[in-house]
């Protein structure tokens, strides 16, 4: 099996390497490209691969924009160390995600998966849509809305629960995430992306700028020509401005 690595960490590389051959001596890793322009370059002037690990984040991006650049023919599995672009892998040619470090384990399992697709009579496209209904259910009416962020501080990752988030802020063009216990953790994600992953049940974009959690609500006043002003729970001086074509929805969402 000729298997391409698309990883921009050497030593990451250097282990997907090592388990690689010691489940099969017989997979042979084509090559190891670090960077989206490499990679793009690398598929349109090499044959593809019979499989492709990629990491999603890269030096120069994520690697969902190599899909956008060149036609990827491969079967994919993801390697990161974030878990909530899962539903997005899926949506490109991805037959796995698994996170890092990577467990032998699960990656044995995401090879024997591979293998079973490469046997079966069936297109590529048509697979991967089977593993995503049963995997995924239907992403269009059953979202799997994101219950954690894994946030990278350093060297280190740290683990917030959805329900421990108070709200999110944009602020000298940074995403943050605020905890109900007023921890700053930065995001690269935008407003507009985390409305997508998280439950609007509980979470509301005030506007351009917040997105508050039904819990860290405070007190609402009327403001002038039909806005609001929201203070969030423990905060007295600055209050953010819901506009008046969202304060009729923005009741709604808390009258449930």
């Amino acid at each position: 099996m000729k298997v391409l690595i698309i990883e921009d960490e050497a030593p990451a590389a250097r282990r997907l390497e090592q388990l690689l051959a010691t489940h099969d001596p017989a997979i042979k890793v084509v090559a190891v490209v670090e960077s989206i322009e490499d990679a793009v370059q690398w598929l349109r002037n090499f044959p593809h691969p019979e499989l492709i690990f990629m990491d999603i984040m890269l030096a120069d991006g994520q690697s969902f924009e190599i899909f956008e650049k060149v036609e990827v023919k491969a079967p994919i599995i993801f390697t990161t160390a974030y878990d909530e672009y899962a539903i997005r892998a899926f949506k490109v040619n991805s037959i796995d995600y698994l996170l890092k470090p990577i467990d032998p384990t699960l990656l044995a399992q995401a090879l024997n998966k591979y293998r079973f697709i490469s046997q079966q009579p069936v297109n590529l496209k048509e697979i991967v849509e089977t593993l995503l209904r049963s995997n995924v259910s239907s992403i269009d009416e059953q979202p799997a809305f994101k219950k954690r962020f894994l946030i990278r501080t350093g060297e280190q990752f740290v683990s917030v629960e959805a329900a421990e988030v108070a709200y999110f802020s944009f602020e000298d063009k940074i995403t943050f995430l605020y905890t109900q216990k007023q921890k700053r953790y930065m995001l690269d994600h935008t407003l507009d992306e985390l409305e997508k992953l998280i439950d609007p049940y509980l979470f509301f974009r005030l506007n351009r700028q917040y997105i508050a959690a039904y819990n860290a609500i405070g007190s609402v006043h009327q403001y002038f020509n039909g806005k609001l002003k929201v203070y969030l729970a423990g905060e007295t001086e600055n209050g953010i401005v819901i506009s008046k074509e969202k304060a009729h929805y923005f009741k709604l969402w808390l009258n449930r």
